[in-house]
């Protein structure tokens, strides 16, 4: 028998990416101040590495506060260009600057998962995908956005690489679920080997 999981996220795509893989998941939203704590976690200098691993203890921290007894899945995605945290766009003409600045060159997504059991943190992963975009015209640039907006709002970088976002770029190097937001592959030997999931 498979336990019981709660994803601490209102994402799609996790969501469904947990159940393809037969877990047994809800989802509920950790309602965290992501901006906010971004915005404080820069100014003391982190990473976006650590940004991403914080947010991610931060959400399945809140839903664990709520579930104690519960394993609870905390999850985040940050794109890294340079050393420099992209957040979600939260406009097109930002999306636009944000996928200009990208445009003809190579930037890391880190995707973080950090499992919560009996109210601690037992677990964490950063899964890094590196991405070079292709030097794209700014005609189809307009119409992607055009197309794709307001659904690129919900993706770190502009785009979504299960839908016209791919063809946006050259080259790709790295685990695909990392990319969508999941490191699946890890989180999926770590609940194998501790009994949370047949293995």
């Amino acid at each position: 028998m498979s336990r019981p999981l709660i994803l601490a996220s209102t994402s799609s795509i996790r969501l469904q990416l947990l159940r393809n893989a037969g877990l047994d998941v809800t989802a509920q939203a950790a309602r965290v101040d992501e901006e906010t704590i971004r915005q404080s976690l820069e100014a003391e200098g982190a990473t976006p590495r650590d940004i991403a691993d914080a947010l991610a203890e931060m959400k399945a921290a809140r839903i664990a506060s709520r579930s104690p007894g519960s394993l609870v899945l905390g999850c985040d995605q940050v794109l890294d260009f340079k050393g420099t945290a992209f957040a979600k766009p939260t406009s097109p003409d930002q999306a636009r600057t944000q996928l200009l600045s990208l445009r003809g060159q190579t930037h890391s997504l880190l995707s973080a998962a950090v499992l919560y059991d009996g109210g601690e943190p037992i677990w964490r992963h950063v899964g890094q995908a590196r991405l070079t975009m292709r030097d794209f015209s700014e005609a189809y640039l307009d119409d992607y956005l055009a197309r794709n907006w307001p659904d690129i709002s919900h993706s770190v970088g502009a785009y979504m690489l299960e839908a016209e976002g791919v063809r946006l770029f050259s080259r790709i190097d790295g685990d695909y679920f990392t990319i969508l937001g999941l490191p699946l592959l890890p989180l999926l030997s770590y609940l194998a080997t501790r009994g949370f999931i047949p293995a």
